[in-house]
C-alpha cells in the first residue's frame, strides 16, 4: 500500500466544468492520477488533456450521474479500470430554484436523485475498494445551503443538508476499516451553475469564490496525512453568503 506522501489515484464526477474541471487541474498538478466522470466528452477530453499537460496520468469516462439505477455498476467498473482508487470527490451536482409550494415531485426527485442518490451509489461503488486497502478518502462537495434557510433553494437545500449528513454517518461507520470522509460546503462559488435552466437566481459573479479556490480546499483535504481529517469545511467568499 502506497505512503500519503506517494502518487495517489483519485476518482472526481462532475469533472467536466465549475469545481469538478478546477479539482481535476489541481490534483494533477499536485502529481496526482485522476480518473475523471462527466456527461460531456468534448469537454471532458478537453480537462484530460490539461491533466496530462502537467505529466499526470489521466482518464475520461462518460457517464450520466442521474441515471441513478446505472450509477453503482458504472462507477465500480470506472474502479477497476484506475484501481487502486485513494481518493473519491463526489462533486457531480445541479442548481435549482423554486418555492417548495411550487416544486413538483419529478423536480424534487430530479435534484434528490442526483445530489444526493448519485453519491450514495458512486460511493457504495468504491467502498469495496477502499475497504479492501483499509485506506482511502471520500470528500463529499455540500453548500452552505445546508445550513442556511435561503428562501426558494428548499430541495436544492435539503439535498446538500442529506449529503452532510450522509457524509457524518459514512465517516462513523468506515473509521474502522481506515476510510475518511469529508465534506467540503462552500458559499457561492463562479461556475455555469448559475447559466442552467433549473436556476432562477443570480449575484455578482466576481463576489463570488472561484472554482479555484474550492479546488485548492479539496485538494488540501485530500491530502491530509492518515490520522487527521477534518469533518467539514465551511469555505465563504470574503463578501458573505450572497
Amino acid at each position: 500500500m502506497k505512503s500519503w506522501q506517494e502518487q495517489q489515484r483519485a476518482i472526481i464526477t462532475g469533472a467536466s466544468s465549475g469545481i469538478g474541471k478546477a479539482t481535476a487541474v489541481a490534483f494533477a498538478k499536485a502529481g496526482i492520477a485522476v480518473a475523471l466522470v462527466g456527461r460531456s466528452q468534448a469537454k471532458l477530453e478537453q480537462v484530460v488533456q490539461i491533466a496530462k499537460s502537467v505529466g499526470t496520468e489521466a482518464k475520461g469516462y462518460i457517464l450520466d450521474l442521474a441515471e441513478v439505477e446505472l450509477v453503482k455498476a458504472e462507477m465500480s467498473a470506472i474502479a477497476q479500470d484506475f484501481q487502486p482508487i485513494d481518493i473519491l470527490v463526489n462533486n457531480a451536482g445541479m442548481g435549482y430554484t423554486n418555492l417548495l409550494k411550487e416544486t413538483s415531485l419529478s423536480d424534487w426527485q430530479q435534484v434528490l436523485n442526483l445530489n444526493l442518490t448519485s453519491v450514495f451509489q458512486s460511493t457504495q461503488a468504491i467502498l469495496p475498494l477502499m475497504r479492501d486497502r483499509k485506506a482511502g478518502v471520500i470528500i463529499n462537495v455540500a453548500s452552505i445551503a445546508a445550513h442556511s434557510s435561503f428562501p426558494n433553494w428548499g430541495a436544492y437545500s435539503v439535498s446538500k443538508a442529506g449529503l452532510v449528513a450522509f457524509s457524518k454517518i459514512l465517516a462513523a461507520e468506515e473509521k474502522v476499516h481506515g476510510i475518511r470522509v469529508m465534506t467540503v460546503s462552500p458559499g457561492a462559488v463562479n461556475t455555469p451553475i448559475w447559466d442552467t435552466d433549473t436556476v432562477g437566481a443570480d449575484f455578482e459573479r466576481s463576489l463570488m469564490l472561484t472554482p479555484e479556490v474550492v479546488a485548492q480546499t479539496i485538494l488540501y483535504a485530500a491530502t491530509l496525512p492518515p490520522g487527521a481529517m477534518i469533518e467539514e469545511i465551511t469555505l465563504m467568499p470574503s463578501a458573505g453568503a450572497l
